[in-house]
C-alpha cells in the first residue's frame, strides 16, 4: 500500500490543506519510527506505522478547519471516524483503527458521553502497540502549516490535554514512561 498515493486520491496536490497533511504526517511517521525503533522489545511493526502515521489523518477535509484549507460540514474532534470509515472503504481496516484512535489520546465511551462530543458512541482508544506509539507521536505535532515540523515540548502537550482533563495527562505520561521519552526526545 502506498499512502501517499491513497491521500492523492482524496486531496488536490495543490492545495494547502495537502501540503499541511504531509508535511504534519511525515513528521509524526518519522517521530513514530524513532519510538517504535526504541522500544523494539515489544516487537512493533515498522511497515504498518509508516503507512498507517502517514494515513493517521486522512479524514481533515471532511471537517470545517479553514485555519488548515479543510472546508467540510463536520466538527475537526471527527476527522479520526472520519478517515476510519474513508480507509475501511479502501480496504485497509488496521490502518484504519489507527485513523479513528489517535485523536487527543483516544476517548472511551464514557469520555464522548460525559463531555458530549460529536462522535459515535464506542472506545476509540489506542488498543495496540502501534497505535500506542502513532498517537503519542502525533501529540508532538501541530497542524498550522507555520509551525508543522517544529516539535512542542512535554510542559506544552501537558497543558494541552489538561484542557481535557487530567486523565488525559495521566495517559500521556504512561505514554512517556512506557517508551522512555527522555532517550528519543530528539529525532
Amino acid at each position: 500500500m502506498d499512502p501517499v498515493q491513497l491521500i492523492q486520491k482524496y486531496y488536490n496536490r495543490e492545495s494547502r490543506a495537502y501540503s499541511i497533511l504531509l508535511a504534519h504526517s511525515s513528521a509524526v511517521t518519522k517521530k513514530a519510527l524513532t519510538v517504535a525503533k526504541h522500544v523494539s522489545q515489544f516487537n512493533p511493526d515498522l511497515q504498518f506505522i509508516v503507512e498507517a502515521g502517514m494515513l493517521h489523518d486522512i479524514g481533515i477535509f471532511m471537517t470545517y478547519a479553514p485555519d488548515i484549507d479543510c472546508h467540510g460540514d463536520k466538527p475537526y474532534i471527527c476527522h479520526g471516524y472520519l478517515g476510519r470509515e474513508l480507509v475501511e472503504k479502501e480496504g485497509f481496516p488496521k490502518h484504519a483503527l489507527v485513523c479513528e484512535r489517535h485523536v487527543g489520546v483516544g476517548f472511551s465511551v464514557e469520555d464522548i458521553e460525559k463531555d458530549k462530543l460529536p462522535l459515535p458512541k464506542r472506545d476509540m482508544r489506542p488498543h495496540t502497540i502501534e497505535e500506542e506509539i502513532i498517537c503519542f507521536a502525533d501529540k508532538f505535532y501541530s497542524k498550522n502549516g507555520e509551525t508543522s515540523n517544529k516539535e512542542k515540548s512535554v510542559d506544552k502537550i501537558r497543558e494541552e490535554l489538561r484542557k481535557h482533563g487530567e486523565n488525559r495527562v495521566d495517559r500521556f505520561d504512561q505514554w512517556l514512561e512506557k517508551f522512555q521519552h527522555d532517550t528519543v526526545k530528539k529525532l
